[in-house]
């Protein structure tokens, strides 16, 4: 088998690269322009930013954006784990083909199916029971929880199969409960996969705007719907500079997770040791 030269493999991962982060930093590089037109150059400024600041429909859109995500985030996390660890431990039980494919089922089927039928259900029960009086916060949650569980179970499953059973199963011989076991050995054991799963379901509920769009209302329009509904009017550079502060704050927040994790990660070891 010819294995690529290593020239070869740089020049390839340079393109990759740079077909990636290119669009990215010149976003970042026009959010400081003067200029009123997105694609001109005039001089450094930080207007865009200023702007912004006193946008009050795009700030209060991603106060509301926040939250759901960090509440999305939450909640996905506790019921995807449980279901992860379910798929992994659990067996075959009578009736796992089908947990299998309804845990499976959102990832497979279109946000557009997900987010009608969402509505649809939500508008019948709200004439049954009177819940929910209108579409808002609650249900954007509900739309995005159904939607990022199934990704933190995938993730957990795969780290809890991969998992020694023999710590477990000691301390199980000495004593402890399954539901101590778990809260004591496996759950630090598989922190790794939870603070990605709790990341993935926070960036997919932030940034999602398809289930957003059916089950949001009047006062709850999250900031992917500010943002759409304003660029289908033209390019703002005030877009520019809001997509450079969520830049910002997502890699802060992504390098902070990987420095606890693998100061946790050194510090497990070191107890083994």
């Amino acid at each position: 088998m010819i294995k690529p030269s290593r020239p070869l493999q740089i020049t390839a991962l340079g393109i990759g690269f740079a077909f990636l982060y290119i669009p990215i930093i010149s976003l970042i590089v026009y959010s400081f322009n003067d200029s009123p037109l997105v694609t001109v150059w005039t001089e450094f400024s930080l207007k865009w930013y200023r702007a912004l600041w006193t946008d009050d429909e795009l700030i209060s859109a991603a106060w509301l954006s926040l939250r759901i995500a960090f509440m999305t985030a939450c909640a996905s996390v506790v019921i995807g784990t449980w279901a992860g660890f379910v798929l992994a431990r659990m067996g075959r039980f009578k009736g796992f083909t089908l947990y299998t494919g309804m845990i499976n089922a959102p990832l497979v089927i279109p946000e557009v199916i997900q987010g009608i039928s969402l509505l649809l259900l939500f508008v019948e029960m709200a004439k049954l029971i009177g819940w929910p009086a209108g579409r808002g916060l609650f249900t954007i949650w509900i739309g995005h929880v159904m939607l990022c569980i199934s990704y933190v179970a995938i993730i957990v499953e795969s780290r809890v199969r991969e998992l020694n059973p023999s710590l477990e199963e000691a301390a199980l011989d000495l004593g402890a409960t399954p539901l101590r076991v778990f809260f004591t050995i496996t759950l630090p054991l598989i922190s790794q996969a939870l603070v990605a799963g709790w990341l993935l379901s926070f960036t997919l509920s932030i940034d999602d705007l398809v289930l957003s769009a059916f089950l949001s209302g009047p006062g709850s329009t999250t900031l992917p719907l500010v943002v759409f509904s304003r660029v289908r009017l033209g390019l703002n550079p005030e877009m520019n500079a809001l997509a450079t502060l969520f830049i910002a704050f997502v890699t802060a927040g992504v390098i902070a997770a990987n420095y606890f994790m693998q100061r946790s990660e050194r510090r497990r070891l070191a107890a083994v040791m």
